[in-house]
């Protein structure tokens, strides 16, 4: 399995924790970093960084670096199929349990989270700022030879809001399919199932500052420290 992990400068602890937990397993990994895309002109749509990023794009804030270049990972992986995740996760089992669920007529396979009720905040106090499908794109298993994929290309990744990347604006509904709940748990957010497979911090990790005790810390915290 090829995992295409976000890479954001205030989350290299989490990033190091997701990296660790599916090398265990034996995955290839690989960083997925905003700056690296910029310098060979791939990605360049426009970003204020005062106080934040503010993607002008989209008018609006993007919580992570990695907002927006997560959606570049069927051209950096060419072909065949791969998983991309934010880099707040932990690898509970080994990610090739996916690919019993993989579907070649899909897309992308997502869990497809419901809407959150309370927004609230996310890690480092920032606002979980609401849009539909919030949360499916944080793990993705890519088909990337699927034809509906072309339609992401520099255009459609330099241009179009946020939003509609995460909310997967280029497929149609039914070329979009589901991953298992156990594929990205909320960690916080939803009662932690029988065998997860990712827990995703979305609320932040346990090495950020109030996070220490949070409700299931030590899962991400033994995982640091093997």
């Amino acid at each position: 399995m090829r995992i295409y992990i976000g890479v954001d400068s205030r989350e290299m602890d989490a990033y190091a924790v997701a990296e660790k937990t599916a090398r265990a397993f034996g995955c290839e990994t690989y960083p997925v970093r905003e700056e690296v895309l910029r310098y060979y002109g791939l990605l360049t749509r426009p970003t204020d960084r005062r106080g934040g990023i503010w993607d002008l794009h989209s008018n609006a804030p993007a919580s992570t670096e990695f907002a927006i270049s997560r959606f570049f990972v069927p051209l950096l992986a060419h072909s065949g199929i791969c998983l991309a995740v934010d880099c707040d996760v932990v690898f509970m089992q080994d990610p090739a349990l996916l690919l019993q669920f993989f579907d070649a007529t899909k897309a992308v396979q997502v869990v497809k989270h419901a809407p959150l009720l309370d927004a609230g905040k996310k890690m480092d106090g920032q606002i979980q700022v609401p849009y539909p499908r919030k949360n499916w794109s944080s793990v993705i298993l890519w088909n990337c030879d699927h034809p509906a994929n072309r339609r992401l290309n520099l255009a459609t990744l330099n241009q179009w809001p946020g939003r509609d990347l995460h909310a997967f604006k280029w497929l149609a509904d039914d070329e979009i399919g589901e991953l298992p709940a156990e594929a990205n748990w909320l960690v916080g957010l939803q009662t932690k199932p029988e065998l997860p497979i990712i827990a995703h911090y979305t609320l932040g990790v346990p090495s950020m500052p109030g996070l220490e005790r949070s409700e299931h810390a030590e899962i991400w915290t033994e995982a640091s420290q093997r």
